[in-house]
């Protein structure tokens, strides 16, 4: 005879069903390849393990930018909102993890002060392109910025950082087996009232600081999020935009970050934009997680927060896919996603090649900057051997160049964000 208990687990442990949408469909199977603003890249390897990652767009220019680099040695993970235009993400994306390379480079490890200081990089570099556009070129880029998540695996050790809304959330099993989430990051966003507080007590002079905004809680009655990187015009007077009065900033860009020693119960973490966040809960992703293969996770999280949009607007699923990017932001933001799978047998290992560096919407792949502890023993290996050399290594960071495959780009590249050195 069956218990109350074992009832009550098995209930608690049942795969979500109609409630959320599991996929294109209530039978579970995996749809979406004939989606044509539909990204993804099903299962891949990483240093400890697989990944899965998908984009979904619906803005006319897609704003979110997403990135792995699996190395020999560790895993980073980068999720780039944009707001305001896609100038910000698509810097972000292009120099947050070049910067993070080569200061853990220098310091010959990963630790918390490394994720600042590449945050802080990255924030001056995309400033120091507003400054010089500003007044020349294009004055609407001191409003666009993005928020930024990201996570490192390394040594054994998962580092999350992040500015805005974008969420990292970690799947582990607790008692009976089950499956139970937790969200590592801190949502820097209006909604919550403790962030409303802490702004206000920062700025008792102003009484507008935050305002409701058509049910929505937004700072200057603008924007949603208090940290995130560019967004010059809420940070420096110079580059206030209209009579938007700037008595100091409102919004920062140190990021909120954390470290965590990953255990034998730590089974995937879920770093996903606010596009998924707004749909699913973290609990349904993270069943939906363990409850599905890993193949093609990713992309069953993004066709299940689809399922949830199209019922909001008491649509089926099939009607919602009718509509072209730029309407279908009515419906839905853009969405990434990226599930990074823990294997513990494999932590203590590294890839006998090196990973293939994967970028959103882009189909060609590279090897892998993301080599800490091997890049500095092979240029002391150069130094000692070829003292004479004076070209720049293959390993040398550059500035990446955006590449011609990217489909959700329709702007002019003239003016192309590259860090000034």
């Amino acid at each position: 005879m069956v218990s109350w208990l074992d009832r009550t687990v098995a209930a608690c442990c049942q795969p979500l069903g109609r409630n959320v949408g599991l996929s294109s469909g209530e039978d579970g199977v995996l749809r979406g390849e004939d989606y044509p603003l539909l990204w993804y890249r099903d299962l891949e390897k990483h240093s400890c393990g697989e990944f899965s990652f998908a984009v979904v767009q619906a803005n006319q220019v897609c704003e979110d930018y997403g990135h792995v680099e699996p190395g020999r040695e560790g895993t980073f993970v980068g999720v780039y909102d944009g707001h305001g235009g896609h100038d910000a993400s698509r810097f972000a994306c292009d120099n947050l993890s070049r910067h993070l390379i080569m200061l853990a480079q220098e310091k010959g490890t990963i630790d918390e002060e490394v994720l600042n200081n590449a945050f802080a990089a990255t924030e001056d570099g995309f400033l120091s392109i507003v400054k010089r556009e500003f007044h020349i070129l294009d004055p609407a880029i001191a409003s666009t910025g993005c928020c930024c998540l990201v996570g490192v695996i390394w040594k054994r050790t998962l580092y999350v950082a992040n500015l805005g809304d974008c969420r990292a959330v970690l799947g582990h099993i607790g008692g009976f087996n089950r499956i139970f989430a937790e969200q590592l990051t801190n949502d820097h966003n209006a909604r919550i009232k403790e962030v409303r507080d802490e702004l206000r007590a920062l700025h008792p002079d102003d009484p507008n600081i935050v305002s409701c905004v058509g049910r929505t809680w937004r700072f200057k009655g603008i924007i949603k999020v208090t940290r995130a990187i560019g967004d010059a015009f809420l940070k420096k007077p110079e580059f206030a935009l209209g009579a938007i009065p700037l008595r100091r900033p409102v919004l920062r860009a140190d990021p909120s970050v954390c470290s965590r020693n990953l255990q034998p119960c730590d089974r995937f973490v879920i770093f996903a934009s606010d596009g998924l966040w707004d749909l699913l809960s973290n609990e349904e992703a993270v069943q939906i997680v363990h409850t599905y293969p890993r193949q093609g996770i990713a992309r069953r999280l993004v066709l299940s927060a689809l399922n949830v949009a199209a019922r909001a607007r008491k649509l089926k699923y099939d009607d919602l896919m009718n509509y072209d990017k730029g309407v279908r932001r009515a419906f839905h933001d853009d969405i990434t996603v990226v599930v990074i799978f823990i294997d513990h047998e494999m932590l203590n290992d590294e890839l006998t090649v090196p990973g293939m560096s994967v970028r959103g919407f882009v189909d060609t792949h590279r090897p892998s900057d993301f080599n800490i502890e091997q890049e500095v023993a092979t240029e002391f290996e150069l130094t000692e051997t070829d003292p004479t050399e004076t070209e720049p290594t293959e390993t040398e960071p550059t500035e990446t160049e955006p590449t011609e495959t990217e489909p959700t780009e329709t702007e002019p590249t003239e003016t192309e964000l590259t860090e000034t050195v």
